[in-house]
């Protein structure tokens, strides 16, 4: 059952074919919420950046952000949808994934059922949806191959499950993962796993360009910001220091313990040559997702 009711859906259906956006939602962890990109005392971040570019006649647009840090997709189909869907969005953001393959418990097929039905959902409601695949956790923090590999997988699980769900739901679809994150530390924040002021200009110019090459009229990009020199040796040590500490203690009643779980099966798997069959079990539990869909 649909969570709005009819009446909804002939009101999505004519602002689909309204020029522009006039209202923008955008669901997801803390990369969307905007960590790394202050203002104020709080964030501003890609989707608020992306915002502001939407038009280009001087009209506002409505923009919520409902993303919070450490939310997973279960979070989106039960706190966050129900709120988007109510503000009747045209544009909508989804990007979400990160977080669930640094949990326990995580289960591709749980996620894959998740994230179809926000899609669904928006789709379904006439707002236009961005998605995004992600960069693995383990390799922004450069932590050591015990580690590195399991949360890679993880990673290339969810991302595979977000490729197919965006040409299910022809969603506008921007390959974060992608982008030289690692070849340009200044993209990056202290904490390596978020996005610096300019890294957040940069999700926000190429989605904006996924935008314009589809077709819809945008007002100009967002411009560039100043290059600033990336975060010395120095500052990452004082923000492991300062924040990285407390960000890790606060999570280490699960996440400490499931990163030092997988580092143990990942090294027992690796003295028995084991490796890639894992790399195969977590692809094919990816694939049996998608295809329960159907």
């Amino acid at each position: 059952m649909s969570l709005l009711d009819s009446g909804c859906d002939l009101a999505a259906d004519e602002d689909r074919r309204a020029p522009g956006f006039s209202r923008f939602v955008a669901l997801g962890d803390s990369l969307t919420e905007g960590v790394g990109d202050p203002a104020g005392e709080g964030w501003r971040g890609w989707a608020a950046v992306l915002a502001s570019a939407l038009t280009g006649d001087g009209t506002n647009v409505e923009f919520t952000n409902l993303a919070r840090s450490g939310a997973l997709t279960s979070d989106l189909t039960q706190r966050q949808l129900p709120a988007a869907l109510a503000l009747r969005p045209q544009l909508a953001a989804v990007v979400v994934g990160g977080n669930d393959t640094l949990r326990t418990g995580f289960d591709i097929r749980r996620s894959t059922l998740e994230l179809d039905e926000v899609l669904g959902e928006l789709s379904a409601h006439g707002a236009v949806v961005l998605t995004a695949c992600l960069p693995d956790p383990g390799t922004l923090l450069g932590l050591p191959t015990p580690l590195t590999r399991p949360l890679a997988r993880r990673m290339r699980a969810v991302n595979t499950v977000v490729h197919a769900l965006t040409e299910r739901h022809r969603t506008v679809h921007l390959h974060i993962a992608d982008l030289p994150w690692l070849a340009e530390r200044r993209l990056l924040s202290v904490d390596r796993l978020h996005p610096s002021t300019e890294g957040h200009h940069l999700i926000a110019r190429r989605f904006h360009t996924l935008l314009a090459d589809a077709g819809h009229p945008l007002g100009p990009p967002p411009t560039a910001t100043p290059t600033e020199a990336p975060p010395t040796r120095a500052a990452d040590l004082w923000w492991m220091a300062t924040q990285g500490t407390r960000w890790l203690a606060a999570r280490s009643t699960d996440l400490l313990p499931g990163l030092l779980a997988l580092a143990a099966a990942e090294g027992c798997a690796r003295l028995r040559g084991a490796s890639r069959r894992h790399d195969e079990r977590m692809a094919r539990a990816a694939a049996q997702a998608l295809a329960s869909l159907e």
